[in-house]
């Protein structure tokens, strides 16, 4: 039997830079690999950044949709492929439906199942015909589903489809996000996907998670997708990876990785990375930042911050504020002392920040380790 391969966390990293091509091979965003999981915009415009730092060319994509995704999540993702991702996401059992909603429903969507996320879908279908208010829609959902399924909110004296699911279910029932400024509304699909009776195709969104934030073990990808790893034992692809050491951790590569995770070499340079780009959504945190306060600063209830990337190391957290017509200030706060030339690379990424941004000039404050 050969023996299982054995890598640190430095060759990770680097494997994950490569595979998630922050070495910035100039393409349009939707040619980019991370589009193969989407790309998560929380906040708004941040997915815009995340592509930025991969240097695509021209960020305005019309190839590309924001739909309620992973987790329910808004991500940017390819709009030829909603139709698959729909059916990927769908609950792998009727137990998996109730273990991926709030806990004040769960107990309708256990006794459901998957018809919760159907009769959830298919109102959205009958609501969403032009676009809409999130609110609207929301009251609209919540007359068409069974009561089980929402629950009083006292601060509104009304009753409310749960988030969770209403987030879940929108993309099998063919929505869109109409982002504008800090609002957005909900619209219809062109192509509404067909309404899922199953999930199919989940295990292309294991190799996908895998091929950009592997090696990584079941529970790290079933935490990425918002299911439990024994849901996703049943569609693992277990005949297309390899086993994994890294520091000795138990994980798992796409067989076609492994001579590309061997030869990964740090990537050179500074990049700055929104909250919640592709490369910060590894499971692994303790891979991605060993310190476990470096890791509550960058993973917080609210508010995430930017991470510094220098060398292909996170080194440190960053923000951006708008401070007047056209100006943006950005702060860097550094886990250590940088370098001369990272602080000199970090002038040379907020240029490409501020273009993302649309703002007419930047400033750049870099605080003291």
């Amino acid at each position: 039997m050969a023996a299982v391969p054995t890598v640190d966390r430095g060759r990770v990293l680097a494997h994950r830079a490569a595979a998630q091509q922050l070495d910035r091979p100039g393409l349009r965003p939707a040619d980019l690999a991370v589009l193969d999981l989407g790309v998560q915009d929380t906040p708004y415009g941040s997915a815009r950044l995340a592509l930025a730092a991969r240097g695509a060319a021209d960020l305005d994509d019309d190839r590309l949709e924001l739909v309620w995704a992973a987790r329910g999540a808004p991500h940017l993702h390819r709009r030829a492929e909603l139709s698959g991702l729909a059916a990927a996401l769908w609950p792998l059992s009727d137990a998996d439906a109730a273990r991926r909603v709030a806990g004040r429903i769960r107990a309708g969507v256990a006794k459901l199942g998957t018809v919760a996320f159907q009769r959830t879908a298919q109102a959205f279908r009958e609501v969403v015909t032009s676009a809409m208010d999130k609110g609207a829609v929301s009251r609209a959902i919540t007359d068409r589903i069974p009561a089980e399924l929402s629950y009083d909110c006292g601060p509104c004296a009304a009753r409310h489809v749960a988030g969770s699911l209403f987030q879940q279910a929108g993309l099998a029932g063919g929505v869109r996000l109409a982002v504008s400024g800090r609002g957005a509304r909900l619209a219809p699909l062109a192509d509404r996907p067909a309404l899922p009776t199953r999930a199919a195709g989940t295990a292309a969104l294991v190799l996908a998670y895998l091929r950009l934030l592997g090696p990584a073990s079941v529970a790290d990808v079933a935490g990425f997708l918002g299911t439990s790893a024994t849901e996703l034992r049943a569609v693992w692809p277990a005949a297309e990876l390899t086993e994994v050491r890294v520091d000795g951790r138990r994980a798992w590569l796409p067989t076609d990785r492994l001579e590309a995770l061997r030869g990964a070499e740090p990537l050179d340079g500074v990049r700055l990375l929104p909250a919640g780009d592709p490369f910060l959504q590894a499971r692994d945190r303790d891979v991605l930042v060993p310190d476990p306060a470096h890791q509550r600063e960058l993973w917080r209830m609210l508010g995430n911050p930017g991470a510094l990337l220098v060398d292909g190391e996170i080194s440190g957290s960053w923000r951006a504020r708008q401070s007047g017509p056209g100006r943006l200030d950005l702060t860097v706060t550094p886990f250590t002392r940088l370098s001369r030339r990272a602080g000199e690379r970090i002038e040379a990424e907020a240029e490409r920040v501020r273009l993302a941004r649309g703002a007419a000039a930047v400033t750049v404050r870099v605080e003291s380790a």
